[in-house]
């Protein structure tokens, strides 16, 4: 367990499922959160065992046992099951608001909302999920206005910014100060394991304004660069108006610890998902 150190994520082994916290989120009393691991569920072969479905490309587990796994990590973090609700990820930058009349959609009801990246509340037991295999979650909390946002960016989000635009989305709803908002960079493919080509690497550049290499893409050689989405997460809610003290990132990552996370990249497509739960309690 590469990561059991980290003093930003540690790993809870003391129940049945095991899931990822982390001390930034633990120590705000109104909040449930955690990060799924591959442990602990019933699924076999590529989704073994604790796989939480994708919709983006279906990935041939069984819907009944994805249900029992989403049974359990519920149990585990103390979240009740009708309570979540699931974006409908597609790499691009919407944001939607959801309450009462959305718990269970995604899980046990269709959903009335598509390519939805993001999600936010201010609306006490309910539970924000995102799912992830190498992607970045980001988790929002505005503690003075006690609400919360929970957000999947992957290189295409990241580009565009999803963090400032959800971080927006939260000024407009709640009123939130970008300065009180405390956000975590989740699990996530490192920079030393995320190579990508030219064409990514000059999305990058323009997005973020850079030249060269930099701290979030080094050239390696034959249009081959690292991308390091961690840096470049951090760039964009700095830029939305967040305290760097008050961005963490959980420095865990996904390719890195295959044993333990699904990877996308790690195992070539023939994976599970992972997922992330945000709550606000009663």
């Amino acid at each position: 367990m590469k990561f059991e150190n980290n003093s930003n994520a540690q790993i809870d082994c003391s129940r049945e499922v095991p899931f990822i916290t982390f001390p930034a989120l633990s120590d705000i009393p109104f909040l449930i959160h955690g990060f799924s691991t591959r442990l602990g569920g019933v699924s076999s072969g590529n989704f073994a065992s604790m796989n939480l479905g994708s919709d983006a490309a279906p990935d041939g587990d069984s819907p009944e046992n994805i249900r029992e796994n989403f049974c359990r990590i519920s149990e585990s973090i103390g979240i009740a099951l009708g309570s979540i609700v699931i974006s409908k990820q597609v790499h691009k930058t919407r944001i939607r608001l959801v309450g009462k009349e959305d718990c269970g959609k995604g899980l046990f009801r269709e959903r009335d909302f598509d390519e939805i990246d993001g999600l936010i509340t201010n609306t006490p037991k309910v539970t924000l999920v995102t799912k992830y295999a190498d992607c970045v979650p980001l988790f929002f909390v505005d503690a003075k206005n006690k609400a919360i946002g929970l957000t999947h960016s992957g290189w295409r989000g990241t580009v565009k910014k999803i963090g400032k635009i959800t971080v927006e989305r939260m000024q407009e709803e709640f009123g939130s100060d970008p300065a009180d908002i405390i956000a975590v960079i989740g699990p996530s493919i490192c920079k030393d394991c995320y190579e990508v080509g030219e064409e990514v690497a000059k999305e990058f550049m323009k997005a973020f304004c850079l030249n060269g290499d930099n701290d979030i893409i080094a050239s390696i050689g034959n249009g081959k660069y690292l991308c390091n989405l961690w840096v470049a997460n951090r760039a964009v809610l700095t830029e939305a108006g967040l305290k760097k003290e008050h961005i963490h990132t959980s420095g865990v990552c996904t390719c890195c610890n295959s044993e333990l996370l699904f990877s996308h990249r790690k195992s070539g497509g023939k994976r599970g998902s992972l997922a992330a739960f945000l709550s606000i309690k009663e």
